[in-house]
């Protein structure tokens, strides 16, 4: 009865795991990006799910019957940054947790991989504004890239190799 048990045991956890393992992540985007922007966009509600895309010098986000659009020359920076969020949640999330034994906190270790993407532009009175986008997977430095290509900004030097003026690690100082 124990070695049946413990079959079982292994065949749901490899269930689960398989299910929230990501396939691949190096993906190349054609089009539009399914997107949540998190915060920053004027006339977009928190939280919108939208896609992103970039186009004729414009970042391009359409939620809804509603788009926003951001110019890439009056981008400052774009930033590009790795995440994890809940893989189960709402609903089912809330109600797991009064499991017995604490049984339902087992599926807030289950967490997917995902991707931010944050820029800092001007509107055109000059005010600064920020905004943040999380995304699938390997999504991300691809869209900064097209953005830096068409006129955006960025302080974060990505995959860059350092200049070869620099002869000494930064974490190591000069004595004089």
């Amino acid at each position: 009865m124990t070695s049946r048990s413990t079959t079982v045991l292994v065949g749901v956890t490899s269930l689960f795991a398989g299910l929230f393992i990501p396939v691949g992540n190096a993906q190349q985007v054609s089009g539009p990006v399914k997107v949540v922007q998190l915060t920053g966009l004027a006339g977009v509600k928190d939280n919108a799910k939208g896609t992103l895309d970039v186009e004729n010098g414009q970042l391009h986000f359409v939620h809804g019957k509603a788009s926003t659009d951001v110019s890439a020359s009056s981008i400052q920076d774009v930033v590009t940054g790795a995440d994890s969020q809940r893989a189960v949640g709402g609903t089912i999330g809330l109600m797991s947790m009064a499991a017995p034994y604490g049984g339902g906190r087992v599926l807030s270790l289950f967490r997917s991989k995902i991707e931010t993407l944050t820029v800092q532009y001007r509107d055109a009175d000059g005010g600064l504004h920020g905004a943040i986008f999380t995304m699938p997977v390997g999504t991300s430095e691809v869209i900064k890239k097209e953005l830096v290509a068409q006129g955006a900004h960025t302080t974060a030097a990505g995959d860059s190799t350092p200049p070869a003026s620099s002869s000494t690690s930064p974490s190591k100082e000069q004595k004089q």
